[in-house]
């Protein structure tokens, strides 16, 4: 077991939209190193969000964020010989990379020309509480509340 916790590192703002979570957003679908791809296609999927909506893209953003994003999920806590799923609480960092990556995978799963488009339909459905990530979402939290009656046994 580890003695402390590392530090967290220290993570820039990325360069059109001066925001985090197109940070994160880059690093997650970033493959092989390649940044600058990461970086084109996410800059792509918000073009496209501003061309189809007319808004700010970052406001788009931050609604799919927070209606993807679930508030309680299952974690397995072993109890004498049996594995129960007790709900918890999700912490707000994990809310946020949960919702990030639900997005990316459901756009992976979506019909489209590229990578862009699809990211970008999938950002759409998202803030309007639409579409696979959305689902997922739902899921989780019907998982959560099945597995209420084993809340007692939280760590």
């Amino acid at each position: 077991m580890r003695r402390t916790k590392p530090e967290p590192r220290e993570i820039s703002v990325d360069v059109r939209y001066s925001s985090l979570p197109v940070t994160f957003f880059i690093h997650r679908i970033m493959k092989r190193g390649k940044k600058s791809v990461a970086t084109t296609i996410m800059y792509d999927a918000m073009d496209i969000v501003k061309e189809k909506t007319g808004k700010n893209p970052m406001e788009v953003l931050d609604a799919a964020l927070k209606n993807v994003g679930p508030v309680m999920e299952v974690r397995p806590r072993r109890v004498g010989g049996a594995t129960y799923q007790v709900p918890m609480e999700v912490p707000a960092n994990r809310r946020m990379t949960l919702a990030m990556r639900w997005i990316i995978d459901a756009a992976g799963g979506r019909t489209g020309n590229t990578f862009a488009e699809k990211l970008s339909g999938e950002i759409l459905d998202a803030a309007n509480n639409q579409g696979a990530s959305v689902r997922k979402r739902e899921e989780t939290h019907k998982m959560a509340e099945a597995n209420r009656a084993f809340s007692h046994y939280r760590m």
